[in-house]
């Protein structure tokens, strides 16, 4: 247990200096962000090892192979930070700021809160701008039902991807999970799409995206319900019927758990169809409330959010507590 201790001290401290300050915007215009470096790379090795003249097989091959040099070049500098930051307790403190910038829960809670912002005080337009930079569909095609539909989607979607996924493997694995998660989920988000380039080239990410995904996504899940027990308004009984009944008929292997908790506990219906590029993509609804969404819901949605960050946290805290009187 003492191999484990520093990951699981890290964890809830990392967690709470992320949710207080955030990430810095002037670090930010400074020196970018480790997310950004991350992407620089994937970038590059797509250029590199990318090529079109290969055949579909040297270029799954490829990406297994750029994959694996991408978890090489961050877990390792991770490892060895951990390694030698770890025996001190102002080491600690070091790791739990560089995991910190690697979790979303203020970002995420700032980027949806605009969304209901604009949305309410400046009309449809504004709620069309505000939600593309958070969703990859046509914002064009949404009405403001559509709008907020996406953003609370969004919020549930990420709160997996974003929060709760690497908290989970920085309290598993240290920095070097957590690095190495952000490597994976990062990868899938750039390369890891069905189009003629990336199919062969971004299969790897994908697939290892959709492995590592799979606890979070299931315990998120059961934060947002637990949370919904403690909202207002909220219904958790739904919340956990719409998880049972619609999760698993999701075109993801784990975005439906999220967006089934949280539709049920909210009332709505989410998912179904989405258009990307202009073509519509199937898709099955989750939850089995109104579909006509409103700005009060998506503050709804954040208030949930946000008390099933709390209680996130609070196992954290308890974990920490645990391995230090083990």
């Amino acid at each position: 247990m003492a191999d484990t201790i520093p990951s699981f001290i890290t964890h809830p401290l990392a967690l709470l200096i992320e949710a207080v300050f955030g990430y810095p915007d002037a670090l930010y215009a400074r020196i970018g962000h480790p997310v950004t470096w991350i992407g620089s790379l994937i970038s590059r090795l797509d250029r590199a090892l990318n090529r079109e003249t290969w055949t579909l097989g040297q270029r799954k091959a490829a990406g297994v192979a750029a994959l694996a040099l991408l978890l090489a070049a961050v877990v390792l500098p991770a490892a060895l930070l951990q390694r030698f930051l770890a025996p001190h307790p102002l080491g600690l403190a070091v790791l739990a700021i560089l995991a910190s910038t690697l979790l979303a829960t203020r970002s995420l809670d700032s980027h949806v809160r605009a969304v209901a912002m604009a949305l309410s005080s400046g009309g449809l337009e504004a709620g069309r701008a505000a939600v593309s930079q958070i969703v990859g569909r046509d914002p064009e095609a949404l009405d403001a039902a559509g709008v907020s539909r996406a953003a609370i989607e969004s919020l549930a979607e990420n709160f997996s991807d974003g929060v709760v996924a690497p908290a989970l493997w920085l309290a598993l694995l240290g920095l070097p999970g957590i690095a190495a998660y952000k490597a994976i989920n990062t990868a899938d988000s750039m390369v890891g799409h069905r189009t003629p380039r990336h199919e062969a080239f971004g299969w790897a990410a994908a697939r290892l995206d959709d492995l590592v995904n799979l606890p979070a996504s299931r315990l998120t899940a059961v934060l947002i319900t637990a949370a919904s027990c403690l909202a207002p308004g909220a219904a958790p009984r739904q919340a956990w019927k719409a998880v049972l009944r619609d999760a698993p008929r999701h075109r993801s292997p784990n975005a439906g758990w999220p967006e089934a908790a949280m539709a049920g506990a909210l009332g709505l219906q989410l998912a179904g169809p989405r258009s990307y590029g202009g073509v519509m993509t199937p898709g099955t609804p989750m939850g089995d409330g109104r579909t006509g969404a409103r700005a009060d819901d998506i503050f709804r949605a954040l208030r949930l959010y946000r008390i099933a960050v709390a209680i996130g946290w609070g196992l954290a805290a308890l974990a920490a507590l645990l391995a230090l009187a083990a």
